[in-house]
């Protein structure tokens, strides 16, 4: 595995992105080189297992082919799709290590949840009581603030971020109890990090690689390529961006659905699996024209198919997607890859482009067209 060096809160993205061909097909097929670990990472994980025969695993070949003609006008760079722990559907190259944008909010969820269980963190703790400040001041109302409130995007603490993202529409600071209204805010996702690092003693990078990567057998990570990011001129609090792979990301899905055991192990409480994926705020609270409600940084779908009951969501812009669904054993990968230099500029605000992206939206119904190919 490769091992970067220690890394501080205020470290800057240097990798350039690694890019190499890809491959798109079947499961069942040729196997593409994306199914083999790098060089690099040989001995870092068990590479994924793909069906044999995708008819025989309960596939249709042909609605398989027809969702895959979707995906061609969009930006998608990679997709997978797995089923009871194996590739039934690939597109694109899945070792190919990307920003994840937004998506690294459930995976620090996932980390949240070892520590809930110690009771290391609490999630009643006020982020007054914690400690929390800004050069600037918060307000004794925000400082009443949680940390589930920050889990729900909820705190009521509308100080700028320090990062890009999130709804600039914020209202008036001290006029919202904390826990009342969801509005999507970066300062509560990056706030998050801070008190993670803060009770637990680790690093969020180190967490990734200890707490999951390692146990979970990540072929491409490298934590020399996670970085912390932002505008530190507006908030004390900066971004824990993270930079992973498509298979890599599908193990994260996996786990989930494995109720937090891998290998027999328990590496995330079952609970926190249940308790983190709960609906908080409805589609109406969130104003999400998707149907998607919100929990512990998951994004909840409401869909009325059979096939979505119980499902959750990682949600990043630009088109990074993690779809769990539990009902059918199911984990559906999605990337839209962007350069690391380009990561790098929009996150130090030293460019507002916006490169093609597949919303949320285009997701969810690409997402339908699999669920359709079940025979």
């Amino acid at each position: 595995m490769v091992v970067g060096p220690h890394l501080s809160r205020r470290s800057v993205l240097a990798a350039s992105a690694a890019s190499t061909l890809a491959a798109v097909g079947l499961a069942g097929q040729t196997a593409s080189a994306a199914d083999a670990p790098s060089c690099d990472n040989a001995k870092s994980g068990r590479p994924w297992n793909t069906v044999k025969d995708v008819t025989s695993a309960g596939w249709s070949s042909a609605k398989l082919a027809e969702m895959e003609m979707q995906l061609y006008p969009l930006a998608t760079t990679s997709m997978m799709v797995v089923q009871g722990g194996e590739i039934v559907y690939r597109y694109g190259n899945l070792s190919d290590v990307s920003y994840l944008a937004s998506a690294r909010k459930s995976i620090l969820s996932m980390l949240f949840g070892r520590y809930v269980a110690e009771g290391r963190i609490d999630l009643n703790m006020t982020i007054g009581g914690i400690g929390i400040e800004e050069d600037d001041g918060l307000l004794p109302a925000e400082k009443t603030a949680k940390v589930k409130d920050l889990l729900t995007s909820s705190s009521g603490v509308y100080h700028a971020a320090g990062s890009p993202g999130g709804n600039s529409n914020t209202p008036e600071r001290g006029r919202t109890p904390a826990g009342s209204v969801f509005l999507y805010n970066n300062w509560d996702f990056n706030v998050l990090g801070a008190i993670f690092e803060k009770q637990t003693g680790k690093t969020v990078f180190a967490a990734l690689k200890e707490d999951l990567a390692e146990p979970l057998g990540f072929q491409d990570f490298d934590i020399g390529r996670q970085r912390m990011m932002g505008y530190e001129n507006q908030s004390r609090y900066l971004a824990y961006h993270l930079f992973l792979s498509a298979r890599d990301m599908a193990r994260l899905g996996q786990l989930m659905l494995q109720g937090g055991k891998w290998d027999g192990k328990t590496i995330l409480p079952e609970s926190w699996v249940s308790e983190s994926t709960k609906m908080r705020f409805t589609p109406e609270q969130t104003k999400s024209k998707e149907g998607l409600g919100y929990g512990y940084l998951w994004w909840i779908p409401t869909s009325s198919d059979p096939a979505f009951k119980g499902s959750y969501l990682m949600n990043g812009n630009f088109g990074q997607f993690v779809l769990c669904l539990p009902a059918i054993d199911a984990v559906i990968v999605h990337r839209r890859a962007v350069t690391d230099e380009f990561a790098l500029a929009r996150n130090l605000g030293k460019t507002t482009y916006e490169p093609a992206k597949v919303s949320v939206g285009e997701f969810l119904k690409i997402a339908e067209a699999v669920v359709a190919a079940r025979t």
